[in-house]
């Protein structure tokens, strides 16, 4: 007679156990989240290069194991998943997840790395961050390959969320609870302006003095937040004359003199996109510092690739 913790074995589990694992298979779950991430089983069917009524088979199979119902389908509306469905979705994605670094483990060593990294950064970060971030992992980790995405402060953090991107490189503002971070450095502000503007010979501009001239914004978020809030922290109100929505932009206008701005990042090349010629000014009394940070989402492990990113980061920009 088999003992019952013989009997309780991956072998021996009876049909209906919830630890059965051959009630369903991974490509049962890989099926479900396609058809969560498009929408359609038409979409999630061109997407895996299968058939409609092969991938809804095996959405029914899956929902026949779990004995639960993860959409709702309608005629000409796609599916829309339901509160099982959208539990079922985030496991199915980590354990899609795990299986993948299973895959890359037994492909690697201990001293090797293998596998895809996704890197995001905040869209005027990334030519100053990325390239020697890059540089620098992509020799220390050959086999590893390497994507990245830019973008603004609130796609990158749904991204990361929704396990798009491993880890993103963006300003401590306005960052959502479900992301964990690691501070690179902490740049504070300064303003920008054209070499015959009346404040480019000053040795520092105040805020007040800020608050009377025309300002380009630079209004990608949270860029144009941080900026407003210099002067709302002093009961200032700034005059705005133009909005923009590329740093290059920004420093065009203010290099012919139209306005000024007010900026973080600071490239190397003190002029404009047309050659002309601008000047940094530091603000007195000092702003509020805008740190720079490497997250990732805070309910996830990160991959060792990721995790080995964030020491070459570290590492870079220690002080």
């Amino acid at each position: 007679m088999h003992s019952e913790r013989a009997g309780r074995g991956t072998a021996g589990l009876e049909r209906g156990d919830p630890l059965n694992w051959n009630d369903f298979s991974l490509r049962q779950l890989a099926h479900f989240v396609a058809i969560a991430e498009t929408g359609t089983i038409s979409g999630a069917a061109e997407r895996l290069f299968m058939s409609p009524s092969a991938l809804a088979a095996s959405l029914a199979e899956l929902e026949r194991s779990l004995n639960a119902n993860l959409c709702v389908r309608r005629r000409s509306h796609g599916v829309t998943l339901t509160p099982v469905g959208r539990v079922v979705l985030r496991g199915a994605k980590t354990l899609l997840g795990d299986a993948s670094e299973l895959s890359y483990l037994a492909r690697g060593n201990a001293a090797e790395l293998v596998g895809p990294l996704v890197v995001g950064c905040f869209v005027t970060l990334a030519p100053t961050v990325l390239p020697p971030l890059l540089e620098a992992f992509e020799a220390q980790h050959p086999k590893v390959t390497v994507d990245f995405v830019e973008g603004d402060q609130i796609t990158l953090q749904e991204k990361l969320i929704e396990g798009e991107l491993d880890i993103a490189v963006m300003y401590d503002l306005d960052i959502t609870a479900d992301l964990a971070a690691l501070v690179l450095y902490e740049p504070r502000a300064y303003a920008l302006f054209a070499t015959d503007h009346p404040l480019a010979s000053a040795e520092s501009v105040s805020l007040e003095q800020l608050a009377v001239e025309p300002l380009a914004l630079f209004n990608q978020p949270p860029s144009a937040h941080y900026a407003m809030s210099l002067f709302k922290n002093r009961d200032l109100v700034p005059l705005v004359r133009h909005r923009t929505q590329t740093l290059e932009l920004t420093r065009s206008l203010v290099a012919r003199n139209l306005a000024y701005a007010i900026l973080v990042q600071r490239p190397r090349n003190k002029s404009s996109y047309e050659g002309r010629s601008i000047v940094e000014k530091e603000i007195r009394p000092a702003v509020e510092a805008c740190p720079v940070i490497l997250a990732w989402p805070r309910d996830a492990t990160p991959s060792p690739r990721a995790r080995a990113f964030a020491q070459l980061a570290r590492e870079q920009y220690a002080s």
